[in-house]
């Protein structure tokens, strides 16, 4: 996909917009007026969720790179260029409404839910590109200890972004501090990329 500039701009787009119409169902729930047809999740969220969002997330990647570096496998990370990283912090809105959103299990108990937060981060991690490839030579699988390493982190990482969502600190179960974590983490990855000279190229 990286390859593919003007698919990655209207991805980006469009991330753009459905943050936007998260926004607007924020902004009228803290007005007392909450849209009954809202977005998942679009309520505030007290600073102090915001903070142990982030935090959380930052020791995530703190710990996936240093288990990288450990295992030897810190040069097989894939390359990017900028636009690219630009899409992955656009993306984590969407991946937030969706994944942190709408597949959640509410209403069924403390066990449900954790099975289902369980089941759909397994499906999270399972999306990404880590353990498969599919590019011009078609499909295939990879299952190397950089594959497997990765999935795991972001298998990790999905589950956190749960507990960001239903945490006590997050009274109202906002997604924005899921929304902070995620893009924190991203961020995170695009900076370490950048300084172990995997990020080349605007497009």
């Amino acid at each position: 996909m990286s390859d593919q500039p003007l698919l990655l701009l209207l991805l980006i787009a469009a991330a753009a917009y459905v943050a936007k119409l998260w926004r607007d169902d924020c902004r009228a729930a803290r007005a007392g007026l909450p849209n009954p047809r809202a977005l998942p999740g679009a309520t505030p969220a007290p600073r102090r969720a915001l903070v142990i969002a982030v935090l959380g997330a930052l020791v995530l990647l703190a710990l996936e790179t240093w288990g990288e570096i450990r295992l030897g496998i810190a040069g097989e990370q894939s390359r990017m260029t900028i636009l690219f990283g630009l899409y992955t912090l656009a993306a984590a809105v969407i991946e937030e409404v969706i994944f942190r959103g709408y597949l959640v299990i509410e209403g069924r108990g403390a066990a449900a839910r954790w099975a289902g937060m369980v089941g759909a981060s397994l499906v999270f991690a399972a999306i990404h590109p880590f353990l498969w490839a599919w590019d011009d030579d078609g499909f295939r699988w990879t299952f190397g200890l950089k594959g497997w390493f990765s999935t795991a982190a972001v298998f990790a990482g999905s589950l956190w972004f749960y507990v960001v969502r239903f945490a006590a600190w997050n009274p109202s179960h906002s997604l924005l501090p899921c929304f902070a974590a995620h893009a924190a983490k991203n961020l995170g990855v695009i900076a370490i990329k950048a300084a172990q000279g995997f990020v080349a190229g605007w497009w």
